[in-house]
């Protein structure tokens, strides 16, 4: 009885899914990805922050070989904790409770950095601030690849993403005019803290009403409610669109099976599990290395850090022009395969700006790594959400997510070891060797995703093709 009332409704894990799916992208889609994705744009700040404050406060707070490379690392360290911890929170008590509460910590945390007494509180409060906002950008990825239309949820994910980007060229920009001044008798980073905080507690107020994953209430065992936010959002859909919405494909109605995280050590998940670790492992230098590091790398080639701040905002143009590119490349490019391409280029142009001496080679090569980082970025979000069940999607995900956050907090410290040791080419050289194994990693082990429904990608969807049901919204 209870599984044809399920079915009748429309709201067991499937039906929700496929009635999600065959939704056209409406003006309710791009609501919900702007205010997702806001959330990327703390992302790209904390991580140019990050090689600004150790670039700016390397001289008057005495930053030694040990605090230098600590104070950059330390924002990654801390999202190490959030990705595993409150991933498993997320999974456990919801997407939206998590949402909120993440970006409030993160905005107080901020704001209170910008007031540290020296370099010990200013590495404890960022440590913190990172857990917050590991478990946000997890959220990204999971909460929209849980709403968006398995055709069009690649390009709209990436799009949430190039709103991050978007900031990164003004952000780099701002801290050239601001953060080596004194403005209002307060340091010009500490001001670029406080806009940060501030920035993030304005887009919580505006997310205070986002619904909560009718995919999650499902596998929850919470029909009721998941039919309450799908029917809401069919009703605003289709008042949107001013067209009737498309039938639902009908598939046969498959009671909640327990998922535990162990089952991804497990086939059929093993083997993805495996990838992404190694992938989360060796992909942050590519992702990452260059964002943290290219304003320290400037300045031990000897430029100022004025213009080292200049040639590292010009090369970030790059950044909005890449995530704009990958908005329609992650659906018309198999993702795995783009990720692949896209830090090829990387490693390459990693080299060149290693080596570059004029000032137009340096930014070029910047140019082409942060336009490249970006479709990266853009592509690997989206897959990584696709490859493991709604019930530990977070879980999952933000375990694997946290190797990359190891590494990259550990990053400063070798990259400033072989700087200051060998040089920027050879840090470059080794990012290459890196980047290299990432690519043989995804090729190998990767599953392609493109255009298929999360349900068919993590193999707990009903494989057998039913009638269409009539019903609309039914």
């Amino acid at each position: 009885m209870t599984d044809l009332k399920h079915d009748l409704t429309g709201s067991g894990p499937l039906q929700v899914a496929a009635r999600l799916d065959r939704l056209p992208v409406s003006r309710w889609h791009w609501k919900l990805v702007l205010l997702v994705g806001l959330t990327t744009f703390f992302d790209s700040y904390e991580i140019y922050m990050s090689g600004v404050l150790g670039s700016v406060l390397a001289k008057p707070w005495h930053l030694t070989s040990f605090t230098q490379p600590l104070l950059v690392g330390a924002p990654f360290f801390g999202m190490i904790f959030g990705a595993i911890f409150l991933g498993m929170v997320t999974d456990r008590f919801g997407r939206r409770q998590m949402f909120m509460y993440n970006l409030a910590a993160y905005s107080l945390l901020a704001v209170a950095s910008a007031f540290s007494a020296n370099v010990a509180m200013l590495i404890a409060l960022r440590l913190v601030s990172g857990v917050f906002l590991a478990a946000e950008l997890m959220l990204v990825d999971t909460y929209l690849s849980e709403f968006m239309p398995r055709k069009a949820r690649g390009r709209l994910i990436a799009v949430a993403y190039a709103i991050g980007f978007l900031a990164a060229p003004v952000v780099a920009g701002l801290g050239g005019l601001l953060i080596v001044k004194t403005h209002f008798l307060i340091d010009g980073w500490r001001w670029m803290m406080i806009g940060g905080g501030l920035g993030a507690l304005g887009v919580f107020a505006l997310r205070r009403n986002l619904p909560e994953s009718p995919r999650w209430l499902a596998e929850r065992n919470r029909p009721h409610e998941a039919e309450a936010v799908v029917a809401e959002v069919e009703w605003t859909v289709e008042r949107q669109t001013g067209r009737e919405l498309p039938e639902v494909p009908g598939v046969a109605y498959k009671p909640v099976t327990k998922i535990r995280f162990r089952s991804m050590f497990r086939p059929p998940y093993l083997k993805r599990t495996v990838m992404m670790w190694i992938f989360q492992i060796t992909q942050t230098v590519g992702q990452y290395g260059f964002a943290s590091m290219a304003t320290l790398i400037l300045v031990s080639k000897g430029h100022t850090v004025p213009s080292s701040l200049l040639y590292t905002a010009l090369s970030f143009i790059g950044a909005p022009v890449g995530a704009l590119l990958a908005v329609p490349l992650v659906e018309r490019v198999e993702r795995k395969f783009l990720v692949i391409g896209g830090l090829t280029v990387i490693g390459i142009a990693g080299i060149v700006f290693g080596n570059g001496t004029s000032t137009a080679v340096i930014v070029t090569a910047g140019a082409v790594i942060t336009v490249s980082n970006s479709i990266v970025s853009g592509a690997w979000h989206v897959y990584q959400a696709e490859l493991f069940p709604t019930q530990v999607r977070s879980t999952a995900g933000g375990v694997a997510y946290s190797f990359s956050r190891l590494t990259a907090g550990l990053l400063p410290f070798g990259a400033l070891a072989i700087l200051h040791q060998f040089g920027p080419t050879q840090v470059f050289v080794a990012a290459a060797v890196i980047i290299t194994i990432t690519c043989l990693d995804l090729a190998v082990m990767g599953p392609r995703t493109n255009g298929r429904s999360l349900e068919a990608v993590t193999g707990t969807g009903d494989r057998a093709t039913a009638e269409p049901v009539t019903q609309r919204g039914a």
